[in-house]
């Protein structure tokens, strides 16, 4: 069966191993799932990331991160470009979550990045969802 909307699934496997505290998550593997997970890396809401090469597609196994207090990092997680309303956003008009204090996550020309990467490189792109 396939799926409509792979980086939905992504988000919500995230966002359900979250609320119940689990150390790891796995999911299928594609290149943009390795690519919001190297930025959720880089940002420091995920501790580290792996992709196994098992049968056709792989698997994406993130290792979540938590506070000292088992309190997550990660406190939401939203998608906002979607496969029925697509939402493209040019380098000015990035928009800012949390007034800075999370993250959105573009696609540009120059590959997966966060908002403020984008706006430092002067490229718009498709806003694929937004961390805080």
């Amino acid at each position: 069966m396939s799926m409509s909307d792979p980086l939905a699934d992504m988000m919500t496997r995230i966002r359900n191993a979250v609320m119940v505290k689990f150390d790891t998550v796995v999911m299928p593997s594609s290149r943009n799932k390795a690519s919001i997970a190297k930025v959720l890396k880089d940002e420091g809401f995920i501790s580290d990331f792996r992709v196994i090469d098992e049968g056709i597609q792989g698997t994406l196994k993130l290792n979540l991160k938590y506070g000292p207090n088992r309190e997550s990092v990660i406190t939401g997680i939203k998608r906002i470009s979607k496969p029925g309303l697509r939402k493209y956003a040019k380098a000015d008009a990035l928009p800012k979550v949390l007034d800075g204090l999370g993250i959105s996550i573009i696609s540009t020309s120059k590959g997966i990045v966060t908002d403020r990467t984008a706006r430092a490189q002067n490229t718009g792109g498709e806003i694929l969802c937004e961390v805080w």
